[in-house]
């Protein structure tokens, strides 16, 4: 079959991945601070807003977005990494095995640091929470590292730019089935629910 420019990941699905690096980079780089105590709770409301909002949208989004759509078992993901090793690596066109585990990975690490960050804030749960959230977080930053270390080498076995797609949303491939149509009102939404996560934590 040809192959085309397929709109895999939609508008919210890119706002989120864009602003949930930024704001967790932040976050975690100012989280040893006093000085920069309340940019770092700010930070940490986006990255909560977030989260929140892409649950959501893993159930309601378009295609490519929904959990459905990469929800692999443990001999999925071992099919798939045991096809990097051969002559025709398998290929997604959205999350592979392996990334989604990634992607399940990230938001679970991020929901526990997000949690017991909210619950530390609040003097809730002493010095055990604060171990809970520096673990959490320092977790999900490992995630991150292998996250990316996959995005490399996908990118160079596909022979795909995995970082221009998730800028532009496109990817080559045959389409399976027509996503939704309403990308940029949940992008606003998404920006809408991040902004106002923000001003909460001020």
């Amino acid at each position: 079959m040809n192959q085309q420019r397929v709109l895999v990941w939609d508008a919210p699905v890119r706002v989120f991945h864009w602003m949930l690096a930024v704001s967790f980079l932040g976050a975690f780089l100012t989280a040893e601070s006093e000085r920069w105590r309340d940019v770092h709770v700010m930070l940490g409301y986006t990255v909560a807003g977030l989260l929140a909002f892409r649950l959501v949208w893993g159930l309601v989004g378009s295609r490519y977005a929904r959990f459905s759509s990469f929800a692999f078992g443990p001999s999925k993901v071992v099919a798939y990494l045991k096809s990097l090793l051969g002559s025709k690596p398998e290929h997604h066109l959205g999350h592979n095995p392996a990334g989604s585990w990634a992607i399940y990975g990230l938001l679970s690490t991020g929901v526990i640091a997000s949690l017991s960050g909210w619950l530390k804030y609040q003097e809730i749960g002493g010095d055990a929470m604060e171990e809970v959230h520096e673990f959490s977080a320092n977790l999900m930053l490992a995630v991150v590292v292998v996250h990316l270390a996959g995005v490399v080498v996908s990118s160079f076995l596909h022979r795909e730019n995995l970082v221009r797609s998730m800028l532009t949303g496109y990817k080559s491939g045959t389409p399976s089935a027509k996503t939704r149509a309403h990308w940029l009102v949940a992008a606003a939404l998404a920006t809408a629910v991040a902004l106002g996560w923000m001003l909460a934590g001020r």
